[in-house]
Parts: C-alpha cells; sequence; structure tokens
C-alpha cells in the first residue's frame, strides 16, 4: 500500500515537471509583448481653396463619409465665369489679328516685287518722256533766239519740260520705294509673329482663367470623413484658408515599443489590439514595418549625448501596425490619435 502512493506520488511529480517545462518552453519561444504607448494613425488632408471667394454652396456635414472626386463646397463662380468670357474674347481677337496679318503678309509678298516692275517700266516712261520734253525745251530756245518762236510758245515747252523731269523724280522715289520690298515683307512677317505672341499669351490668360472657375469647386482628393468643418455659406475664403479635414479610410497603428522589446519581432507577427474607448472591441493586425530610427532621434531637439554627463536611457522605436479588414461598423468607431494597446504575439524560435 505504501508502495503504492509513493509510486502516485512520483506520478505527480511528474506530471508536474511535464507541465512546468511545457510552461517554460512556451514562455522561451513564444511571448507576448505589449505596449500602451500606441495611437491610431491616419491620412488625414487640411481641404484649403486655391481661389478666393464666398462660400456660395456647402455639400457635406461634419463626420460625415465622402468618396473621392465628390465636390465638397463651392465658391461663387461669377467673377471667374466673366474673366473667362473676357480671356475667350481676347483669344478670338488674337485670332482674327493673326489671319489679318498673314493675309497682309502674303499679300506684301505679291505686291512688293511686282511694285518693282512697275516702277521700273513708269521710270522708262517718264525718263522718254522728259528727254522729249527737254530737246523740245532746247530747240525752242534755238528759236526764240532767232525770232522764229513766241515767248508764250518757250514758256510752254519749259513747263512741259520741268513737269517731266518732276514726274521723272516722282517715278524714281517710286522704285526706291518699291526696292524695300524685302524691308516690308519682313516687317509684316514680324507682326505675324508678335501677333502669334500675343495669341500664345491669350491662350496662357484663358487657361488661367477656367483652372480659377474649375478651382472654386473643393474637391475630395481621397475617399474618407469629413471633420472640423470650419466656414458656413456666405464665408469669404481666401487662398490658404483651412475649410475642413479629411481623414482618409486608410488607418494604421503607431505603436512606441522600448528597444528592449524588439528581439524577435519582425514584419508579420500577429497582434491582437485593445482600443482605450471601447474595451470590448477586439481587433487583429500584424506588424507591418519599423521606422529607420527611433522617435528622439527624429525629435525637434534631439538628444545631445556626446557630454560627460551622460545617462543611457531606453529608447522607443515606432512601429507601424496594420489593421486585418474592419468591418463598417468597426471602421467608424476609429479615428487618428485614439490610444490603443497592442499586443504582439512573438515567435523566438523564428529569430
Amino acid at each position: 500500500m505504501k508502495s503504492k502512493k509513493i509510486k502516485i506520488m512520483i506520478l505527480v511529480i511528474f506530471i508536474v515537471l511535464l507541465f512546468l517545462s511545457i510552461g517554460f518552453y512556451i514562455h522561451k519561444h513564444h511571448q507576448d509583448i505589449s505596449t500602451d504607448n500606441a495611437i491610431i494613425d491616419g491620412k488625414t488632408v487640411v481641404l484649403s481653396p486655391k481661389v478666393q471667394g464666398y462660400i456660395k454652396k456647402i455639400n457635406v456635414e461634419d463626420n460625415q463619409k465622402i468618396s473621392a472626386g465628390d465636390v465638397i463646397m463651392e465658391i461663387d463662380t461669377t467673377d471667374y465665369q466673366v474673366k473667362v468670357d473676357h480671356a475667350q474674347a481676347a483669344l478670338l481677337t488674337a485670332k482674327a489679328a493673326i489671319s489679318a496679318a498673314q493675309n497682309n503678309a502674303i499679300k506684301a509678298g505679291i505686291t512688293a516685287p511686282a511694285n518693282v516692275e512697275v516702277s521700273k517700266k513708269k521710270i522708262d516712261a517718264a525718263q522718254a518722256t522728259w528727254e522729249k520734253a527737254y530737246a523740245d525745251k532746247q530747240r525752242m530756245q534755238m528759236l526764240i533766239n532767232s525770232g522764229a518762236c513766241s515767248q508764250e510758245q518757250f514758256d510752254q515747252a519749259v513747263a512741259t519740260e520741268g513737269s517731266a523731269k518732276a514726274t521723272l523724280e516722282q517715278m524714281q522715289a517710286e522704285l526706291d520705294a518699291s526696292n524695300a520690298a524685302p524691308v516690308i515683307i519682313a516687317a509684316s512677317q514680324d507682326t505675324v509673329e508678335q501677333l502669334k505672341a500675343e495669341e500664345k499669351q491669350a491662350k496662357s490668360d484663358l487657361a488661367e482663367a477656367e483652372n480659377n472657375l474649375q478651382n472654386t469647386k473643393i474637391i475630395a482628393p481621397m475617399d474618407g470623413r469629413i471633420t472640423k468643418r470650419s466656414v458656413e455659406v456666405g464665408s469669404y475664403v481666401e487662398p490658404g484658408t483651412q475649410l475642413c479635414s479629411l481623414v482618409g479610410l486608410d488607418l494604421w497603428i503607431t505603436a512606441n515599443f522600448k528597444e528592449n522589446q524588439l528581439e524577435g519581432m519582425h514584419p508579420g507577427n500577429k497582434v491582437d489590439i485593445s482600443v482605450d474607448a471601447f474595451p470590448n472591441l477586439k481587433l487583429t493586425g500584424i506588424v507591418d514595418s519599423f521606422q529607420a530610427g527611433t522617435g528622439s532621434y527624429f525629435s525637434l531637439f534631439p538628444a545631445e549625448n556626446a557630454t560627460g554627463n551622460f545617462v543611457k536611457t531606453v529608447q522607443r522605436l515606432p512601429v507601424k501596425i496594420t489593421f486585418d479588414p474592419l468591418s463598417p461598423e468597426d471602421a467608424l468607431l476609429l479615428g487618428p490619435g485614439m490610444s490603443v494597446i497592442p499586443t504582439v504575439h512573438l515567435n523566438k524560435g523564428d529569430v
């Protein structure tokens, strides 16, 4: 009987030792690491206008869910539509001026050389007329000296010669002007190029006016929820005025673990997540990545350790943890800045 009790005691001791061994193995190879220095993070965009004006329409309320491309607010478009109309009219005027200048350039390229030939022929005719008139005047000069013609006939010959000479000089002046044909053609081309530059400026003005008109609509750049709406219909806003914030639906956790907690932690580790605001809400996720440097290293005033009074402090490294797919109901409960407690399941055997 006594021997039987001893055997039972040995069996119990063996079982206890077995359980202790198993517990030690689990504790050694499987460990949970958690921290309360963790918050929910996410993409947040402050929406501001690019143009000034009065808010004409608001299509959202605080905390409303919206999709990328939705029109959140609209600024009064009256002034901007007028500028577009003026820019369009200026562009049409510039195009018409270019068309007229191009036609003039073509005409100059044809008529200017032709005018040279016409002027040469006119000079030839005027030269012949003047030479005849000059010869007639010389003959009358001899006749009047001999008394063979009257003073009136001589005066008429002098007048005719003077008129013919003036006509010849006029024809020569016209030829000189016609010889400037290359200059005239070049000037007409320069006018066309100048008007093309004005057309380009008009197009740029029109594009700017149309862009400003388009910017009177405040468009959501991503899916998310509206927060901190700070304006109402009729409010006057300028470029850069904060209208509201848009919180994206893509959320994650930034957990600041102590550097001596990171052994065995790696991307892919499973994580249990407890949200302070909702203790009964149980979420899961995985370790995504580690920041390339401690939080203090990237702070506004990094610690200066190169002194003789150095005291070693345990640093914290931000770890990004992504949520497993959230239900729509759970997603509506969460937002950036909320405190959470992530518990990372480590497996040291994998290190």
